[in-house]
């Protein structure tokens, strides 16, 4: 009887405070966040274009980073406009459902991009280790299975959040300290017992991540004893050449993600704000910097991005 006289609460809106501390900064820290994310969204959605309108792009490795592409823009558009609308306009008010929806979609696509990162590594380990069987192995079919397990294990692993918190009840204050909706810090609003919410939180999602890490390692040491097993400088060179480009960009992603992760989770003595502008950082540097590394390292994404701006110049 007393489990069915349990009310659970939850509250109209939250309030998304911004960055805490700095307030006063609001205005200036919206100039760099939306030039780079009008980057991010231009440099991304011009690498979606140029790939699907050049046929000599449709290869799995382009097809990936197509994929990349889209979940960069997914992850900056699921945050940067409601930052940008609390500095701008303070309209921090995001309803209840708008907020489990906004935190659903980021960490989906901090899953998913780290799912994507392992796809471009397999493909670099079988177009360098077994280059003779790489159309035979990457198959449209095999692509179209890689990307139903990538996405069908991002959206598995976070949509139990949502019932996580929404079992809840939420009687304490309705004020977020962040720009943002994540997981834990609406979870730490409720008044009722979070213990599953802290380990599941933690738990799943970082593991299905370190799975990835240590899948991409070992993939990336297989390519490099085939690598130095080449007979010619050259043939090596262009080996690790085409390999360049992709550890850039899994730098990029994991070496921020786990700082951020060990300051949030051991920097008690870090600003607050301090942890909230590193977290906003996070979803904006590398969306923005990925499509400029693959334009610079990558030559037939260079040509075909010079081809398509002579086209759209003369028309």
């Amino acid at each position: 009887m007393l489990g069915a006289n349990l009310t659970i609460i939850h509250p109209t809106v939250f309030i998304l405070l911004g960055i805490p501390g700095l307030e006063q900064y609001h205005t200036w820290l919206s100039i760099p966040f939306c030039l780079m994310y009008i980057t991010a969204v231009l440099g991304n959605g011009a690498l979606i274009l140029v790939v699907l309108s050049e046929h000599t792009l449709h290869e799995p490795m382009y097809v990936f980073l197509s994929m990349l592409a889209g979940t960069d823009i997914l992850l900056s558009t699921t945050t940067v406009p409601k930052a940008l609308a609390i500095f701008w306009f303070h309209a921090g008010e995001i309803p209840f459902d708008a907020c489990l929806t906004q935190m659903f979609f980021i960490h989906v696509a901090f899953v998913a991009e780290s799912g994507i990162l392992l796809a471009m590594a397999f493909d670099r380990y079988v177009a360098i280790c077994t280059p003779l069987r790489y159309s035979s192995i990457l198959t449209p079919m095999a692509i179209g299975k890689m990307t139903l397990a990538i996405w069908g294990r991002s959206i598995g692993t976070i949509f139990p959040i949502i019932f996580l918190l929404k079992r809840l009840s939420y009687c304490r204050t309705n004020i977020i300290p962040h720009s943002y909706c994540e997981h834990i810090g609406v979870a730490r609003l409720a008044c009722t017992d979070i213990t599953v919410n802290i380990w599941y939180g933690f738990s799943v999602p970082m593991a299905s991540v370190l799975v990835d890490v240590a899948l991409i390692g070992i993939s990336y040491s297989l390519i490099l004893q085939a690598v130095f097993r080449l007979p010619s400088q050259d043939a090596r060179h262009k080996a690790l050449n085409t390999c360049g480009s992709h550890i850039g960009v899994i730098l990029l992603f994991f070496i921020p993600s786990f700082f951020t992760f060990l300051t949030h989770r051991f920097g008690k003595n870090i600003p607050h704000h301090v942890h909230i502008l590193l977290a906003n950082l996070y979803v904006l540097v590398p969306p923005m910097l990925n499509p400029i590394i693959y334009g610079v390292k990558t030559k037939q994404i260079r040509d075909s991005m010079t081809h398509l701006l002579s086209v759209v110049c003369k028309s």
